[in-house]
């Protein structure tokens, strides 16, 4: 039996994307999965002895179940911390959805789930021709898209749902992200992204005053996505 897996995406950068896919991987391991991740492209990653390491691969790293080298988890990282399609094109080392999407296979084969995180929005370029939308599209995964809850998401979870039906993706569902600790009608907004999603958020993570320690309790989100 293949491993299942999922793409998470975002209506931004800087929602969240590494905390609840993190967070996930988690709750899909409490329940007894072997869980494998990737973050085929990473931009802002530091040199160590051992190669460029991106901080957001390396946290997804620490919350799998099957070991993987670095290279697996991410083929594609660059140093600078600027849109991927840029630091490929400086570095000369240009995004293959072909390699990434063999690395793919490769780790599907040792796992029952792949929780796949991509880079920025969904249709951040990581090229002249491609962007994020065909990277999932490659590698045949649904989107769970995390909506950064701040003023303005009403507009940016519609467009980027919109944009992931065009692309032919399956819709795995939403997770809400209060990046904003002073968003104002909260409930309001939560509601009104329910209606216009057509299905309630899988979970709603509230701000965190620190989220490089906070751990979220995604468990009843990853009940539902083994569920579809």
């Amino acid at each position: 039996m293949s491993a299942r897996g999922v793409f998470v995406t975002g209506t931004d950068t800087g929602v969240g994307k590494t905390l609840i896919a993190c967070a996930l991987v988690r709750a899909l391991a409490a329940c007894g999965h072997r869980v494998a991740v990737m973050k085929p492209v990473a931009s802002g990653a530091e040199r160590t002895p051992g190669g460029l390491r991106n901080a957001d691969a390396e946290a997804l790293r620490a919350c799998a179940s099957v070991d993987l080298p670095y290279e697996a988890v991410n083929p594609f990282c660059y140093e600078p911390a600027i849109s991927p399609h840029i630091a490929a094109q400086e570095a000369s080392i240009a995004i293959d959805l072909g390699k990434i999407a063999e690395v793919y296979a490769g780790i599907a084969a040792q796992a029952d789930w792949v929780v796949v995180e991509g880079a920025g929005g969904w249709l951040a370029p990581l090229g002249d021709s491609i962007s994020m939308a065909d990277l999932a599209r490659a590698l045949c995964l649904p989107a769970l898209l995390v909506v950064g809850v701040k003023l303005g998401c009403l507009n940016h979870a519609q467009l980027s749902r919109r944009a992931i039906a065009a692309d032919g993706v399956g819709f795995a569902g939403w997770v809400a992200s209060v990046i904003d600790p002073g968003m104002q009608r909260l409930s309001e907004n939560l509601a009104m992204l329910e209606r216009r999603l057509g299905e309630a958020a899988l979970a709603c993570v509230p701000h965190l005053r620190d989220p490089e320690r906070a751990r979220p309790d995604l468990r009843a989100c990853a009940a539902q996505l083994a569920r579809t």
